[in-house]
């Protein structure tokens, strides 16, 4: 089994955690060592079975584990690729976590660190890029083009051809029509329709969905 330490204790490593469990149920493959995260708080504390162990650089010290981050916040929607450039690690450090029950078409290439949960999909060969997250029943579709650190909330679908740029977060729920692109870092709210380009650091919810205003 291959060492793995989560970086990040909050809910997304508790959801992370369920699906190696799952994972180890079909193959034997993870030995979780640990959960590491800066807040001094939580160290020491135990989340699902995993303890935490102390701050991220504590990951340096155990170079033969991979490494999944796990982060999440609309707010912060650019973590994981930002904890990933502070650590500068090559991509063999980190681990692709894919849940039994999520269904990926042949040929589809997963970059580094990317999470797929339970009943996500993926139905034709494409690449997804790397630190991505895909919530449970996640959808996405023929030539779809999803970069660096997109976080996709629970259920939400993307048609054909739909692009969208690195650390964006596509909220629960929202549909996308095809061959529109949502800009890097945009933030597009749950339950949203998405009918129009949707420009880079903006906010944008509703049916059919707006403009809510400029990321500050």
């Amino acid at each position: 089994m291959t060492p793995l330490l989560l970086i990040g204790a909050g809910g997304l490593a508790r959801e992370a955690l369920a699906t190696i469990a799952a994972v180890n149920e079909v193959r034997p493959t993870w030995d979780v060592l640990g959960l590491l995260d800066d807040a001094p708080e939580k160290h020491g504390t135990v989340v699902d079975g995993a303890e935490v162990l102390g701050p991220v650089e504590l990951v340096r010290s155990h170079p033969d584990a991979q490494v999944l981050i796990c982060t999440a916040n609309p707010a912060r929607r650019d973590s994981r690729v930002k904890i990933a450039q502070r650590l500068g690690f090559d991509d063999e450090r980190y681990a692709t976590l894919v849940h039994p029950r999520a269904s990926v078409a042949a040929g589809v290439e997963l970059g580094a660190g990317t999470m797929l949960f339970a009943c996500a999909v993926i139905t034709a060969p494409q690449r997804v890029g790397r630190f991505v997250l895909a919530m449970p029943h996640v959808l996405l579709t023929h030539d779809d083009s999803v970069a660096d650190g997109v976080t996709l909330a629970g259920r939400a679908a993307l048609a054909g051809g739909v692009s969208v740029g690195e650390s964006a977060y596509v909220g629960s729920g929202a549909l996308v029509r095809e061959g529109l692109t949502i800009g890097a870092r945009a933030l597009v709210g749950m339950g949203s329709v998405v009918l129009q380009d949707v420009p880079a650091d903006e906010t944008w919810a509703g049916v059919p969905a707006r403009e809510l205003g400029v990321r500050v």
